[in-house]
């Protein structure tokens, strides 16, 4: 019978780098190994009592400490008992020391923090999907922001973009004729950003529109009706006190960013 060799996973913070990396060697064995993580050390006894134990049943100890007394007092222990230990995180900080000519921060979870963000813009661009162009509308108090505005105002690049930054972003089209969902209403003035835009940009944008998709010119396109949509869309938006951002001759870069500010300026963002 196969006894299994244990592998003792240290780490002043979770351990999943140190673990992924342990995974990776192994796999390269046919021998079976058991992977065991002790997260979060904080101090030298952990680290002694750990070490001892690996002694009795002949482990491997694979480690991600970045905290320098607790690193040091590991590499003395281990030795004095003999277990053979594995630094999987200090050649590759000392190589950026020397490269950078600064000392490492030394802060544990460092990592997952910058993992933190990357899931944050994951589940904010799915939010952006999930309600974009007024769905979702039954839980739009989950926004962190909800643009407003007549059709072909840029309402879901910028959900999106705002996204990419971590902000949880809605878009609900103002369509003439039709009143906005009672929802929008009920929602902070704050949260909210109206789009203007000039009559004849907007004309153009949607001539350009129709022609891409082979559809004949109608009302959509007609500077009459878009002039009474934008007026309606402007009587809404005076409803709900909310900022409202003209974005003729824009780039979505440069609208997001005057978003961005307003949100930061007010607390609201993130």
């Amino acid at each position: 019978m196969t006894v299994k060799r244990n592998i003792y996973v240290l780490s002043d913070s979770l351990g999943d780098t140190a673990e992924q990396l342990a995974k990776a060697a192994t796999s390269q064995f046919a021998e079976k190994f058991k992977i065991v993580k002790w997260p979060k050390i904080d101090n030298e006894k952990q680290i002694e009592t750990i070490i001892s134990k690996a002694k009795v049943d002949s482990s491997v100890i694979f480690y991600s400490l970045v905290i320098p007394r607790l690193k040091e007092f590991l590499e003395i222990k281990a030795n004095e008992y003999g277990v053979s230990e594995l630094d999987i995180l200090g050649p590759a900080i000392k190589v950026l020391e020397d490269v950078l000519e600064i000392t490492a921060e030394s802060n544990p979870g460092a990592s997952r923090k910058i993992n933190n963000g990357y899931f944050r813009k994951i589940e904010a661009m799915n939010f952006a999907v999930k309600h974009d162009d007024g769905r979702g509308i039954e839980n739009i108090k989950e926004a962190e922001i909800v643009l407003i505005g007549v059709s072909r105002t840029s309402k879901t690049p910028l959900s999106m973009f705002l996204a990419y930054h971590g902000l949880k972003a809605a878009n609900i089209p103002l369509i003439y004729g039709i009143e906005p969902a009672k929802q929008l209403f009920e929602i902070p003035s704050e949260k909210i950003i109206g789009l203007d835009i000039d009559a004849n940009l907007l004309r153009e944008i949607r001539g350009q529109r129709l022609e891409s998709v082979g559809s004949p010119k109608n009302g959509y396109a007609d500077i009459k009706y878009i002039f009474k949509e934008l007026e309606c869309a402007c009587s809404i938006m005076k409803k709900l006190r909310c900022k409202v951002i003209n974005i003729t001759h824009k780039a979505i870069e440069e609208t997001a960013s005057e978003i961005l500010k307003y949100y930061s300026k007010n607390d609201n963002y993130i």
